[in-house]
């Protein structure tokens, strides 16, 4: 017959037990006892609007990122790398399922790759694997909680923020879903109304104070999205407390929000640029100009200053990977998901434009045991990303992508590589408002249609060799007739094909 504790007896046992494991955590988050490595583990340290353009290890004149540059001495550092689109969920979406806005149809804010594809994310391709993500941002969440059935842990975004329900979450995690929403009808002020004003307006303050006390951090304000705050600390904290412990081969992909806008630095690095002389190349307006050249400066000015705080975390990041001894089996990715523009009168990367700013990304793979560096120049795009890691991990091809094996673990492939920008198209018809990339060698051809600022023309294009011209100051296209005939026949070829089961 079982005999069951006393109460005198649990508690001793309780008294040998450590504390962190009986410190109730948030639901679908737990720490098991680690397993015995079998295969090498994963992760993906996305940080969000990176831009290539303004870093350091790029040839950026301002010292951006000294970490980076400094960890790039023994990384694979890609300096031709692509986005799939010129935000979030187009950008995400490739990298995740490994093909191109065109074929995953999710062009548009919070926007959800096509049916067929909700089972063919890097999740699902990496079976037999601990499989985790987290993203601050919601526009990621709406993507991850689609891949939900090839995760095991989706980190509740509410997690990582500073003002979050974790309390409620803790409290009544086998009930959680009725449980949140009686605590946001009774506590939070939604539209302004709350069935406890009382109570509500408590909730509120204790959320500004915790907030408040954080300001004199943040000059230019704590880290957020609306009215959600967070701390870039606190996700590199979680991942460097939690990694060691998680069942092991791991899959992992952590997508921050920072340097995304606003681009509120920390005190360390405020002001770090604003009296250092230098200018940016001057660069005509665009038609698509939607700042003026003085606040564009600014906020380029900003932004730099924005990416030594992401720097400084990274490079923490690092370094506890390093002591943790992760770094023996683990692939480390660094990546973005599209980048950020400040010229040509254009702010950020909510544009039709695809100029080099906001669609060349950064791409750096830590090997395991990697003591060199390699520097590859060969065109790479993001849906590249998920062939390579199943690749390097001996797990099967996924047959669903549209991408090839990076270089230099494959030999180099005669091919074309493509971004979109469709945000206003509808996602399951022809393109009829887009621009559209292809790049081949040195060369890019971009091409804008279905703008109601191009007016009876109805198009644009232009063709660089970024090679001779990385700043796109010269459009070749009115005098190399032949190429841009024979690029655009392409470029027309693959939208067809693209379009062809919406039609």
């Amino acid at each position: 017959m079982k005999r069951s504790l006393s109460r005198r007896e649990f508690l001793k046992l309780a008294a040998a037990v450590p504390a962190s494991l009986l410190i109730p955590r948030s639901p679908g988050e737990f720490l098991p006892l680690p397993s015995a490595p079998s295969r090498q583990n994963v992760l993906i340290i996305l940080f969000d609007a990176l831009s290539a353009h303004n870093l350091s290890l790029y040839g950026y004149r301002r010292e951006t990122m000294p970490n980076l540059s400094r960890l790039a001495e023994r990384a694979l550092v890609y300096h031709q790398h692509f986005a799939g689109g010129n935000f979030t969920t187009p950008g995400t979406a490739s990298l995740l399922t490994g093909v191109y806005p065109w074929t995953h149809r999710a062009f548009r804010f919070y926007g959800k790759v096509q049916e067929g594809l909700a089972k063919k994310s890097i999740f699902h391709a990496f079976e037999g694997y601990y499989r985790f993500a987290y993203s601050h941002n919601p526009l990621v969440v709406t993507l991850l909680e689609q891949f939900s059935s090839g995760i095991d842990q989706l980190i509740p975004q509410s997690r990582l923020m500073l003002t979050n329900d974790r309390l409620i979450q803790t409290l009544f995690k086998n009930d959680e879903d009725i449980a949140t929403v009686a605590w946001t009808r009774t506590i939070k002020r939604e539209d302004e109304f709350a069935y406890s004003l009382f109570l509500s307006h408590i909730y509120k303050r204790l959320k500004q104070k915790k907030v408040e006390r954080l300001k004199p951090d943040f000059p230019r304000g704590v880290p957020h999205y609306s009215d959600n705050y967070f701390l870039l600390e606190d996700g590199i904290d979680w991942l460097r407390d939690n990694l060691p412990q998680m069942p092991q081969p791991f899959c992992g992909y952590f997508h921050f929000y920072p340097p995304h806008a606003p681009y509120n630095t920390h005190r360390e690095f405020y002001g770090r640029f604003a009296d250092d002389g230098w200018k940016p190349p001057e660069k005509p307006g665009d038609l698509f100009a939607n700042r003026t050249a003085e606040r564009t400066l600014d906020m380029r000015t900003q932004y730099d200053e924005f990416l030594l705080y992401v720097d400084r975390e990274f490079g923490r990041l690092f370094a506890a990977l390093e002591t943790s001894g992760l770094l023996d089996n683990t692939w480390v990715i660094l990546t973005s998901d599209h980048g950020e523009m400040f010229e040509r009168g254009i702010r950020g990367h909510l544009t039709p434009v695809l100029y080099q700013p906001v669609i060349h990304i950064p791409l750096l793979i830590f090997e395991p045991g990697r003591k060199s560096r390699l520097d590859i120049h060969t065109p790479t795009s993001a849906i590249d990303l998920l062939p390579t890691l199943l690749h390097l991990t001996g797990q099967p091809a996924a047959s669903w992508s549209e991408g090839h094996i990076l270089p230099p673990f494959a030999g180099p492939v005669e091919r074309n590589l493509y971004a979109v920008q469709a945000r206003y198209n509808e996602p399951f018809r022809p393109l009829s408002e887009a621009t559209l990339m292809l790049v081949r060698d040195n060369y890019k051809l971009v091409r804008f249609f279905g703008y109601k600022e191009l007016g009876p023309a109805g198009e644009r294009i232009e063709l660089y060799n970024l090679r001779d011209d990385p700043e796109e100051l010269d459009n070749l296209y009115p005098r190399e007739k032949e190429l841009s005939r024979s690029l655009l026949a392409e470029l027309q070829a693959a939208l067809e094909k693209a379009d062809a089961p919406y039609r």
